[in-house]
């Protein structure tokens, strides 16, 4: 019944556009459309009478009545069409059409971000918190919710709305910050990144939005009283969702077919509540504030309201920008679930445009004088009569005083874990704004705009209201999709298809729908997580021109020495909310899914971090803004040679210029790790950081308090991995430029000098970082000639010495006669030092093929025992960060009267070590997983069939490293993917995310996992490297099988090839089995496991 209900709210609100021979290719590729409530268009309502509909001119002598853009592309291509969005994509390569000048490239958070502090302590979060953020113009960059930009970020489009209820509109993401939440900041919204091309020519977002009051102050207060052992306060355990009170607010954007500044903004909000609702949906366009920060103001942008045509526009002029008109289309009354218009269909919603300034409110802020009449928070004042400033005789205990404390001036700043108390705040004076229209512009002109749509009374159980708005160049008289619904709508719904087409293009074999939208949701997460991010060193740390100077102690607080750090570029994100800034050791991981569907774009991600604005002169990455300096584990060079070659095999282009660009500034990287992080000039490496948090005992970023120095396990293999990347990438430049080859030879000198002093001992006296009793790598504090003393903690340290591996040809030997000669002299000549760490390259493997590796045969199985035992590191989720061990043998000791402990913690941190936000002490982390899955594949390269283990230890059941790689790659799998009673390991066993019918086909990507249980933990959205995922079901989705499916205890070349199993579910098409007849790795490219692939 509720079907049929669907079907005629859709038959009567959403009209079909399609032509046959769509729908038919649509039938022909099923299974990658995202599945929410999606009609074929949205909302419409009969022709209005209040203008009349220019006729459009045919191009061309073209019939009104033709193919799609997609068969006539087709049809002009032939044998050369290879898609549309291919096509754009190329279009853009070679300059032809712009196709990424409007994207995604809005942050989901500016506020406190270190960029926006200027306070004498670096407390970000506290100089500029959430409360600012809707008064006070940021200085480095915009926020919104699905928010869109062009690629400099001079013109801004995003949404905000209001239920009625909340004390100011919803103009951007909620979060609790590093002060409040017990595990450190976290978003508190509901929100779903569905799906995006690479030209952003079709985009989807997905908001749930409470019709009850937003429950500010109770998610801040419960987080903070709540202690580091207890998880997090989350909205889902407010009432806000409360008897589905709430609205699913759709957002899409589309792009002409053929022109990428004409963009369509389709909103569709539904009521999922019982009854009927209210809802104002405001959509913002304005200009980021240029003009506040220097003494001679720069050329004022403009945005004017005007009416054209009978249809509301505001148009926006720039001095370095074309003309672009934003046209706020009537929008037709609501729609009740039963396929009826609520009141005259006839009586269209019209927006009324308003107009202000982003300029700070310093009156509402700081008690001070504003420059303009109006400013950046006038539609709060507009709209909500409650926002709005009290008069003299007012109530002082108003929600004026919560929401709008008077604070110090944004050059200062007072540290704290927690915000002041009502009675502690710093209440001041308000300018008495008189009650009425004049908050905005009456002139209808400024730098910020919205359009005001207001739809009371939707009604319940599904009403639906649609908003519908296009961003042009373009007149009326030139876009007859500003007058015709169903035009605007099947527009919408071709882009749509054309992204169906595009993602159907990578699925080979019988993945299931699920793991379909899973990759789908993943892949399209990454490309919405693109931000414009500006970042000026020297204008940052001296202030600015024309405002108050920042305290002089803030130039010691952090990025000193980053002088010539000159940045304004699109770059992707971890998290556009928790981690609104790049982190250079995620941007390797997030290229590898990237370089999938856009190598052009991954490419230029990790050509920009070696470029003279981001690298440093001595050759130093940045590693993030809270501080430039620290040190990330050196994955760059592999992340190139592998986006380098998935470019090669998918999209059939070698780009050795780019791969000999990113090599020559790499040498300059990997000088300035021997220089710093060797200093004792023995091949051992200090390193620190390294991007793993709190996994140690002590803080790997600090002086230890034992005394001594820290010889890291996994500083030192990242280092071997590191030179092995870099021989690779040699050998490769090599084969068209002979100079290479010498520069090969230096790399594997280095690494074998590396896996000698990290793996043996040279005096009695000395400590390696190999133990034998153990079978495992440890870190080692190294007091003195002599004296040492390893740190037994069985941890992703000792697993990290697997990805030094490499597999050779015997071709590239034979090809390379001054490479071969010179590992041949090497062995004759240095034959102590040859013998410990060479058996492997004297020794043939599989095809004849040599291996370098830090680990030998016997040491690779005692650490493949640990690692796949499930009392240990194998979860049924992945490869755990710290063996279960630990749980009952917790590893510690004490230092002049202080405990140091490292314990098993498989989910949260109960530490507040860097923030507390996130926890390397047990959980699963997909990036250094999919390093590991890798190194098995490479030793599966070399050893082939030959070396079988047991996995998991002690099951009886032995296979293959490829076969070990994929099973943990099917356990990652599983994190996300349901299972047979239709929960996802990710969702934490809440039964709303897993079985509603407006939740259970969405899916968050998280930072990391529940070590047991696979729920998602840390930042929601960090698609980033969370998005390796869509890599996994890419290479072997095919034979993913359902989680806790009983294994049968045989070989691997039966159990994962060649058995066949009549079980029909979610991980299997209804006419194919949930195993396939062979791997995924034969099935898809990305399966290949030779070393030109790898």
């Amino acid at each position: 019944m509720a079907s049929d209900s669907i079907k005629k709210v859709q038959d009567k609100l959403f009209r079909g556009g399609s032509s046959e021979a769509v729908q038919q290719s649509l039938e022909r590729e099923p299974g990658l459309t995202i599945n929410i409530p999606k009609p074929m268009s949205s909302p419409s309502q009969p022709p209005p009478k209040l203008f009349k509909v220019p006729e459009p001119t045919p191009k061309n002598g073209e019939d009104a009545e033709q193919a799609s853009y997609r068969e006539r592309l087709a049809s002009k291509l032939g044998a050369e069409y290879r898609g549309t969005e291919r096509h754009r994509l190329l279009q853009d390569a070679n300059k032809e059409r712009h196709w990424k000048r409007w994207g995604p490239y809005l942050s989901d958070r500016q506020w406190a971000t270190v960029r926006e502090d200027y306070s004498g302590n670096g407390d970000a979060w506290s100089h500029f918190p959430h409360e600012h953020a809707r008064s006070r113009a940021y200085r480095w960059g915009e926020d919104g919710i699905a928010g869109l930009s062009d690629n400099h970020q001079r013109l801004c489009f995003a949404l905000s709305f209001w239920n009625g209820e909340d004390p100011i509109l919803k103009e951007r993401m909620f979060g609790v910050t590093g002060h409040q939440g017990n595990h450190g900041e976290d978003v508190k919204e509901l929100y779903y990144y569905l799906d995006s091309t690479p030209t952003h020519s079709y985009m989807k977002f997905l908001y749930k939005y409470p019709q009850r009051a937003y429950p500010y102050e109770e998610l801040v207060t419960e987080n903070q009283n709540r202690s580091r052992d207890v998880s997090e306060y989350e909205i889902l355990d407010t009432d806000a969702f409360d008897e589905d009170r709430y609205w699913d607010i759709f957002v899409e954007y589309a792009k002409d077919e053929d022109d990428p500044d004409n963009v369509y903004v389709r909103i569709t909000s539904y009521n999922r509540g019982p009854d009927p609702a209210t809802l104002h949906i405001v959509p913002q366009f304005w200009f980021p504030n240029t003009w506040s920060w220097y003494q001679e103001k720069p050329a004022m942008p403009t945005l004017s309201g005007s009416v054209r045509n009978d249809i509301q526009c505001i148009t926006a002029k720039h001095p370095e920008f074309p003309k672009t008109h934003l046209y706020c289309l009537p929008s037709p009354p609501p729609v009740g679930p039963s396929g009826d218009f609520e009141g005259d269909p006839e009586d269209a919603v019209e927006p009324e445009l308003l107009f202000t300034e982003n300029n700070t409110n310093y009156s509402r802020l700081y008690g001070g004088q504003n420059e303009t009449p109006y400013v950046k928070d006038a539609f709060h004042d507009h709209i909500i009569p409650s926002h709005r400033p009290p008069t003299s005789d007012s109530d002082s205990d108003s929600e004026e005083s919560f929401f709008a404390p008077r604070t110090r001036p944004r050059t200062a700043s007072s540290a704290g874990s927690r915000p002041a108390s009502k009675s502690e705040r710093e209440e001041g004076p308000c300018t008495p704004f008189p009650q009425g229209p004049s908050f905005v512009n009456p002139e209808k002109t400024g730098t910020k705009s919205a359009a005001h749509y207001v739809f009371r009374d939707v009604p319940g159980e599904g009403g639906c209201a649609v908003v519908r708005l296009k961003m042009t160049p373009l007149s009326p008289r030139k876009d007859p999709s500003l007058f015709d619904e169903g035009l605007f709508d099947d527009t919408v719904e071709a882009r749509r298809q054309e992204a169906d087409e595009f993602y159907n293009s990578f699925v080979f074999g019988p993945t299931s729908d699920d793991l379909k939208q899973i990759m789908r949701q993943a892949l399209g997460g990454m490309l919405w997580t693109k931000q414009f991010y500006q970042f000026i060193q020297k204008d940052w740390i001296q202030g600015d021109p024309a405002q108050p100077a920042p305290p002089p102690e803030r130039k010691w607080v952090r990025n000193k020495e980053w002088r010539h750090m000159h940045v304004a570029d699109i770059l992707s994100m971890p998290d556009k909310w928790e981690y609104p800034f790049f982190a250079a050791w995620d941007t390797a991981f997030h290229c590898i899914p990237l370089a999938v569907v856009d190598p052009a774009f991954a490419k230029k991600q990790l050509d920009l971090l070696t470029r003279e604005w981001y690298m440093k002169p001595d050759g130093q990455i940045p590693a993030y803004e809270w501080n430039f300096s620290d040190v990330n584990p050196p994955v760059h060079a592999w992340a190139t040679f592998r986006v380098f070659k998935i470019e090669r095999k998918l999209h059939g282009n070698e780009d050795i210029p780019f791969l000999e660009r990113v090599f020559q500034k790499l040498l300059l990287n990997f000088t300035w790790w021997v220089n710093r992080k060797d200093q004792g000039g023995n091949n051992v490496f200090e390193g620190g950081f390294l991007g793993l948090d709190n996994i140690g005992a002590f803080n790997r970023s600090e002086p230890l308090p034992t005394g001594g120095v820290l010889r890291q396990a996994d500083g030192t293999a990242w280092m071997a991995f590191y030179c092995l990347n870099m021989l690779n990438m040699a050998l490769e430049l090599a084969k068209h430029n002979p100079v290479y080859e010498d520069i090969a030879s230096k790399f594997f000198e280095h690494f074998i000098f590396i896996a000698d002093a990290m793996t043996y001992k040279e005096g009695e006296d000395e400590q390696s970082l190999w133990s034998e009793d153990d079978g495992m790598y440890y870190d080692a504090i190294q007091f003195g000639p002599g004296n040492s003393m390893q740190l037994p903690i069985r941890s992703l340290v000792g697993l990290i010495p697997l990805y030094g591996t490499l597999v050779l040809e015997p071709s590239t030997l034979n090809r390379f006669p001054g490479f071969k000669k010179r590992v041949e002299w090497f062995i004759d000549n240095r034959p102590e030092v040859s013998a410990r760490n060479m058996a492997n390259m004297k020794v043939r493997g599989k095809d004849e093929r040599r291996l370098l590796a830090l680990a030998s045969k016997e040491r690779l199985i005692k650490i493949l025992e640990k690692m796949l035992d499930e009392d240990e590191f194998l979860s049924e989720h992945g490869i755990r960060s710290l063996s279960k061990l630990h749980k009952e043998q917790p590893w510690g000791m004490d230092v002049n009267g202080q405990r140091y402990e490292v314990n098993y913690w498989p989910g949260d941190s109960l530490s507040g070590m860097f923030g507390g936000n996130s926890n390397w002490r047990g959980p699963i982390w997909l990036a250094t997983n999919f390093l590991l899955i890798e190194s098995l594949q490479r030793f599966y390269q070399y050893y082939g069939d030959d070396l079988q283990v047991e996995c998991p230890t002690g099951s009886g059941d032995y296979m293959n490293l490829a076969g070990v790689a994929e099973e943990i790659q099917h356990r990652i799998i599983h994190i996300f993917g349901r299972d047979m009673q239709g929960r996802r390991a990710t969702n934490g066993g809440n039964p709303k995310l897993d079985h509603d019918p407006h939740f259970r086909d969405y899916v968050w990507f998280y930072e990391f996992f529940h070590a047991d249980s696979g729920k998602g933990l840390g930042a929601s959205h960090q698609t980033g490297w969370s998005g390796l995922v869509a890599y996994h079901i890419l290479q072997s989705g095919v034979t993913c099988r359902l989680p806790k499916t009983p294994k049968t205890p045989r070989s691997l070349a039966h159990h994962y090839f060649d058995e066949t199993i009549d079980s029909r579910s979610e991980f299997g098409d209804d006419a194919k089995s949930a195993f396939s007849m062979m791997s995924g790795f034969d099935l898809h490219t990305l399966g290949d496991l030779s070393p030109d692939a790898l």
